[in-house]
C-alpha cells in the first residue's frame, strides 16, 4: 500500500522559526495588555507585564540565533513588536498615570517618545556592521527601546516601590521622558553584550548574579527595578568610555597592519 504523507502544520525545515516568532508575538500581546491594565489604573500589573515583555524581547533573538532560526520576517516582526511594547505601551502608561495632567503638552510628550522610538528602531534595522567591525556588536547606538521604556517608567516604579524619600518624583516625569527620547535617537554607545565572552572562572559569579537579580525581582519587584534602572543609567558613561578605548585600540591595530603590509 502507498503510504500517505503525514500532515505537517509547518515544513520541518521551517519549524525552527516558530519558537522565536511565537515569543515575539507573546511579547506584543503583553505590551498591549499593559495598556489595558493602565486604563484600569492597575499600574503595578501594567509595569510587571511590560517587564515580562522586555525579558521575552531579550530571549527571542538569542534563541533564534541559538537554534539558527533567524529570518528577515522575524527581524521585521521583532521591530514592530518593540514599537508597540516599548514605544507605545510605556508612553501610554505614563500618560494615564501623570502626563494627562499636563493637557496638550503631556500628549505631545507622549508622541515625542513614541516617534523617537520608531526612529531608533528604523535606524537599527538599517545598521550594517562589517566583519572588520565585529567589536561594535557589543554596543548599541543610543539606548535600546526596552531599556528606554523601563527608564521612563522609573518615576512610576519609584511610587510603586513605596520608598519614602520625601521627593515629588512625579514632577520630573515629563523631563525624564524627553531626555530618554533624545537618548533613544542619539549616537551615544551603550552596552549590548551580544558578543561578550565570559571566562570559565567567572561563569559561576555570573550565574550567582543572575540568581540574585531573579530573587530580588520576585520578592522586591519594584525596589529591584528601581535599582536596576539607576544602575543602567550610571553604566552609560562607562559604556562610552569603553567604546572609545576599544575604537582607539582597533584603529591602532589597523594602522599597524597597514604599515606591515606596506613593508
Amino acid at each position: 500500500m502507498e503510504e500517505k504523507n503525514p500532515f505537517k502544520l509547518v515544513a520541518s525545515k521551517k519549524s525552527r522559526f516558530i519558537l522565536p516568532n511565537l515569543l515575539t508575538l507573546i511579547g506584543v500581546c503583553l505590551g498591549i495588555s499593559s495598556i489595558k491594565f493602565a486604563l484600569d489604573q492597575n499600574y503595578s500589573l501594567a509595569v510587571i507585564v511590560l517587564i515580562f515583555a522586555a525579558i521575552l524581547d531579550t530571549l527571542d533573538g538569542r534563541i533564534a540565533r541559538l537554534i539558527k532560526g533567524t529570518s528577515e520576517f522575524g527581524k521585521e516582526l521583532d521591530s514592530l513588536t518593540d514599537f508597540v511594547s516599548f514605544g507605545i505601551a510605556p508612553a501610554f502608561i505614563l500618560y494615564f498615570w501623570e502626563l494627562k495632567n499636563y493637557g496638550k503638552i503631556g500628549w505631545a510628550i507622549t508622541l515625542i517618545f513614541s516617534v523617537c522610538c520608531v526612529l531608533r528602531l528604523a535606524r537599527f534595522n538599517l545598521t550594517k556592521i562589517s566583519e572588520n567591525d565585529e567589536w561594535k556588536r557589543n554596543y548599541f547606538e543610543g539606548i535600546p527601546s526596552p531599556a528606554g521604556a523601563i527608564l521612563i517608567l522609573l518615576p512610576l516604579i519609584y511610587e510603586l516601590s513605596e520608598i519614602q524619600l520625601n521627593l515629588d518624583i512625579k514632577k520630573f516625569t515629563p523631563y525624564l521622558v524627553v531626555i530618554v527620547a533624545v537618548f533613544l535617537i542619539s549616537n551615544i554607545p551603550t552596552f549590548s553584550l551580544k558578543k561578550i565572552k565570559i571566562s570559565s572562572q567567572l561563569t559561576i559569579f555570573l550565574l550567582f548574579g543572575i540568581a540574585v537579580i531573579f530573587v530580588s525581582l520576585v520578592f522586591f519587584t519594584f525596589k529591584a527595578l528601581l535599582v536596576l534602572g539607576i544602575l543602567y543609567l550610571t553604566s552609560i558613561p562607562f559604556s562610552y568610555y569603553a567604546y572609545k578605548k576599544t575604537r582607539e585600540k582597533f584603529n591602532k591595530n589597523l594602522k599597524e597592519e597597514d604599515h606591515e603590509d606596506i613593508l
